[in-house]
């Protein structure tokens, strides 16, 4: 576990609870929810889902290195949806732009990445996305209280008006270049800054936790974990899981992912997570190479099912 002080959660308010009673189109107890990132975005993620026998799965809205907005036509939603609904697949998510960084302190920046988020997230919703999933950015050479502020005060913005159905999900991040969101105390003092919103989630990155210095490849390592996010942030926050081993050693802060069981988080560590009761029954995503180097495939979400039985 890593050394970090625990601190109560926030006593729920008339407005405000930090326990959920439901999360409507994220789980299902009946049906393992293991699938994987397709690229294509809308236009092609239906039929390579069912290639790799995807049942949830995340896409680009448009290019994750570009600034440009996408602007898929109403025929390509309407489409897209159609055939989410029709091959019963779901949840869907959204990951967002990697030039995104709510935390930075130059302005141009800064404005660039609130006009993306501001309309990455109110697509994704129009799309039928249950979740957006971003890195929360970078403190860069300065504080991190300060950079705290500025992305809590992103974060109040993009969410201004917002009535949608998708949630904003910030993602475990592996921990080089000062980001935010390597330890579970940081999920902690955005959630608590924004008075638990609940439109606000965390996903879970296997790889990025590993590298991060949370040493789920054990079982010790694992149940340290476990308790330790149960204490700071609670596990009603998780709603989603990027499965993916690594390519390098534990406490490395470097983001290189391997093909399930491959790496040195191993087939065991999965077995164990994919057994958990608190994650068992998450979408787990892919974001694997893939063994002929595609991306996810079928190989790696057949090993998921075979560890999860």
């Amino acid at each position: 576990m890593r050394n970090q002080r625990a601190m109560p959660r926030k006593v729920a308010t008339a407005n405000t609870s930090t326990k959920k009673t439901e999360r409507p189109n994220l789980i299902s107890k009946e049906t393992l929810l293991i699938g994987g990132h397709i690229n294509g975005g809308i236009k092609k993620a239906i039929p390579r889902a069912e290639e790799i026998t995807a049942r949830t799965l995340q896409i680009f809205l448009g290019s994750p290195q570009m600034w440009a907005s996408p602007s898929p036509t109403v025929a390509e939603i309407t489409s897209f949806k159609s055939g989410v609904k029709e091959k019963k697949l779901g949840p869907v998510f959204v990951h967002g732009n990697y030039l995104v960084n709510l935390a930075t302190a130059d302005a141009t920046n800064l404005r660039k990445s609130l006009e993306n988020m501001h309309n990455g997230l109110r697509l994704a919703d129009t799309v039928g996305a249950s979740g957006l999933i971003f890195h929360p950015g970078s403190s860069g050479q300065g504080p991190y209280e300060e950079a705290l502020i500025r992305l809590v005060a992103a974060l109040k913005v993009i969410l201004d008006g917002y009535s949608g159905q998708c949630k904003l999900l910030l993602e475990v991040c592996a921990g080089s270049g000062n980001t935010i969101g390597s330890a579970f105390s940081q999920f902690k003092d955005i959630l608590e800054a924004l008075d638990y919103d609940e439109r606000l989630g965390v996903c879970w990155d296997t790889c990025h936790l590993y590298s991060a210095g949370y040493d789920i490849a054990t079982e010790k390592g694992f149940k340290a974990t476990v308790d330790e996010f149960e204490e700071l942030v609670g596990f009603e926050w998780l709603y989603a899981i990027h499965a993916n081993d690594s390519k390098t050693p534990f406490n490395s802060r470097r983001d290189r992912h391997e093909n399930i069981g491959e790496g040195t988080i191993g087939r065991d560590a999965f077995h164990r997570m994919l057994h958990h009761p608190k994650l068992r029954t998450l979408p787990w995503i892919l974001e694997v190479p893939g063994f002929e180097k595609k991306g996810p495939d079928k190989k790696n979400i057949d090993l998921m099912k075979q560890l999860a039985l």
